[in-house]
């Protein structure tokens, strides 16, 4: 695996046949011309599939200076807000595949999730599969899967591009991209550096009581904190045709993040006894580092498809949490705390899948094994400001490692009767759970789950039909969840996991039609989900500080309706829509009590882009709903993008991007629990115009 310095010798391995790439098709568009004839033909941006959706996005104007995640928020039927929280159809339990796989780097949750989409390249991504209901053959964790398939140019020749662009606030990227390939064999990779940044405004204000002494009070914290990052990564695949019938692959991608936050948090704390405010500032820095390979083998013959594959990543973090605190009030001098968070995750997968075509459709069978390792430790020391000797804190420095496996088998049939084709699937599932703490006896849990899949559609003429899907299925606890120990938030806040949770049931009904009129083009469909056995916050007070940890026992009931429209008036005009509204019911235990709400939550894309000769100009918009949390509500966001694409020749494009033009991100919420009333916003400044280029060179 490559170490994450630059100048390691298996990085310049990695980085130098990238760098030759682009020079190998000058090089080769230099040779001799030679006749060929060239076939074009437009790919149909939208394919709908019994059991998918796909979305065509290579040539997507948004996706050439953005990241992945601003592709996802271009993408029908799916809302990201600015701070990376992903939602389908309004189903927020989401999970993000590549090529159809689980990373380490995508397989955390929240803001580990949402950093690997800020950073990774949108020019990247050929296209994006919505499956709002998997079937069995994947392992759906318990919601909606969105899988990013990545471009892969196996025409003969060579082919490359360049592309850059910048953006206020010192921000930049470029990447080179590139494939080669003769006969059997295919080699592609491509080398990208990226400078970003993200302003951060938070404001919280806190009404807290404990009901067992009697005590209360008030804290305040306002924070400005801008997060500047660079990237680095590479990417080296290579394919080879053994025979007509047998291929394998080849590829390895490394992924390096650095980030300093400079932050200034101001505490402003009130009790009966005594007021203190104070700066919390603190520097960073933070580290992410990605490493994966992986093996493929396909054999096609006579119907029959045979697909094995063997990967394994890896994700370390290092998140620094030291701070100073500069007391106001009372006058003191100044205390300075030394924290840290390091953590690996290591993911190993084996498939095998199996399909043969039948007279009526085709069968489809499958193995999945997973295994993968979360490795954490906390550190908390008070430190010296004279001579910068460390005291630990033993109640919040700690370590433990969460070990989840996963031995699944599947069986699908896909057949086609008159009017009606089905997609039945079955999924057997053994799961298990060990937490390891540093101190203390191990704690073990299995799981055995039968997770069936069906989907149906009815062909009510050549241009319209009615489908019907369901799945049922399982979702692992969140490692960060599984903490036996206690960590440090501030001084009002202490976190602590439970090593005891046990997976949430999640049930998906969605009935939908489909239907095609000339240009016009729409669907509109409703669904009903179901969860159990949720994890939701268990809070508790020690002397004054609030203990927050989990459990499982909450329980969540969504029913809503989506549609969408697309439009195509002429060749120059495309214009689409989607959305939905939904209400969710929650059920979640507090501290003396279960507490039940229920709120309708909506949201709603617009999409326009105009095409004229050699310009493109596309706009994008999104709104998202006020809604419920478990305990609490969360206010309205929208964002507005809006990109120009020139082609200066037939090589050369220019890009101009201009993200979240009206700064709509911005988001209140509230908390009401037995021990504490929450109110304030979070404000993630994605407003940005980015101006680009892109220059493409090709040999047959």
């Amino acid at each position: 695996m490559c170490n994450a310095d630059l100048t390691s010798p298996c990085l310049r391995n990695l980085t130098l046949p990238l760098l030759l790439l682009p020079l190998l098709a000058h090089a080769q568009d230099q040779a001799p011309p030679v006749q060929t004839v060239v076939v074009s033909a437009s790919t149909e941006p939208v394919v709908k599939k019994l059991d998918k959706t796909v979305y065509d996005v290579a040539g997507m104007a948004r996706a050439a200076n953005g990241t992945a995640q601003d592709v996802l928020q271009s993408t029908p039927e799916v809302s990201v807000t600015a701070d990376g929280k992903i939602s389908v159809k309004g189903n927020n339990q989401v999970t993000v595949l590549i090529n159809g796989k689980p990373t380490a780097m995508l397989a955390g949750a929240g803001d580990e999730q949402a950093l690997a989409l800020q950073t990774m390249s949108g020019a990247d991504i050929a296209s994006v599969e919505v499956i709002t209901n998997p079937s069995a053959a994947y392992n759906a964790n318990g919601g909606a899967i969105l899988n990013i398939v990545l471009k892969h140019n196996r025409k003969p020749g060579a082919h490359a591009q360049l592309q850059g662009s910048a953006a206020d606030h010192g921000l930049w990227n470029v990447a080179t991209s590139g494939d080669v390939t003769k006969g059997a064999l295919s080699i592609h990779g491509n080398l990208a550096f990226r400078r970003d940044g993200t302003l951060k405004m938070r404001d919280s204000a806190v009404d807290w009581n404990n009901p067992v002494s009697g005590l209360s009070g008030q804290t305040r914290q306002t924070s400005e904190i801008f997060v500047r990052r660079s990237v680095e990564s590479a990417t080296l695949g290579l394919d080879y045709a053994l025979s007509e019938i047998d291929s394998i692959s080849l590829s390895a991608q490394h992924n390096r993040r650095r980030s300093l936050p400079l932050l200034d948090e101001l505490n402003a704390t009130r009790t009966p006894a005594a007021e203190t405010l104070y700066h919390r500032i603190s520097f960073g820095p933070n580290e992410q580092s990605d490493n994966g390979a992986s093996l493929a083998y396909n054999h096609q013959e006579r119907g029959a498809v045979l697909k094995a594959s063997l990967q394994h990543s890896t994700t370390d973090n290092l998140v620094d949490k030291s701070y100073r605190d500069v007391f106001v009030t009372p006058a003191l001098p100044a205390d300075y705390t030394r924290g840290a968070t390091a953590s690996t995750r290591r993911l190993t997968q084996a498939t095998v899948d199996w399909s043969q075509a039948t007279t009526h459709g085709q069968w489809g069978a499958g193995l999945d094994i997973q295994n993968k390792v979360d490795d954490i430790a906390n550190y908390q020391a008070a430190v010296d400001p004279l001579n910068g000797s460390e005291t630990q804190d033993p109640e919040t420095t700690n370590r433990y490692a969460a070990r989840t496996t996963l031995s699944a088998a599947y069986l699908t049939d896909k057949f086609k009767l008159g009017q009606w084709e089905a997609l039945l699937g079955a999924r057997v599932e053994r799961m298990g759970l060990r937490v390891t703490p540093a101190q203390g006896a191990a704690r073990n849990g299995h799981w055995q789950a039968f997770n069936p899949s069906l989907h149906l559609r009815y062909e009510i003429s050549g241009n319209a039909d009615i489908t019907l899907s369901y799945r049922r299925s399982l979702q692992m606890p969140d490692a960060r969840d599984l903490n036996p120990f206690t960590t440090y938030v501030d001084a009002q806040n202490l976190s602590r996991g439970n090593s005891y949770l046990k997976p949430q049931l999640l049930n998906s009904w969605e009935v939908g039609t489909n239907a095609d009129a000339g240009r016009l083009s729409g669907s509109a469909g409703a669904f009903y989900r179901t969860s159990r056995d949720t994890v939701t916050d268990a809070r508790s007070f020690i002397d004054a500080v609030l203990v927050t940890s989990k459990q499982n026992g909450g329980q969540a009931r969504s029913a809503g309706v989506t549609a969408s429209l697309e439009w195509k008036p002429d060749e120059r005009w495309r214009l689409g829509m989607d959305g939905g509204a939904y209400q969710v019911v929650l059920t979640t235990p507090d501290t003396f009590e279960v507490v039940h709400q229920s709120g309708v939550s909506a949201y709603l894309n617009l999409r326009a882009a105009y095409h004229a000769g050699p310009d493109d100009l596309s706009l994008d918009a999104h709104a998202q709903s006020a809604g419920i949390t478990p305990l609490g509500r969360f206010g309205v966001t929208n964002n507005v993008n809006l990109t120009w694409k020139h082609q200066l020749n037939k090589t050369l494009t220019l890009t101009v991007n201009a993200n979240d033009i009206f700064d709509g991100s911005k988001r209140t919420y509230t908390t009401e629990a037995d021990t504490f009333r929450r109110s304030g916003f979070d404000h993630f400044v994605a407003r940005r115009l980015y101006v680009g280029f892109t220059k493409k060179l090709e040999a047959k």
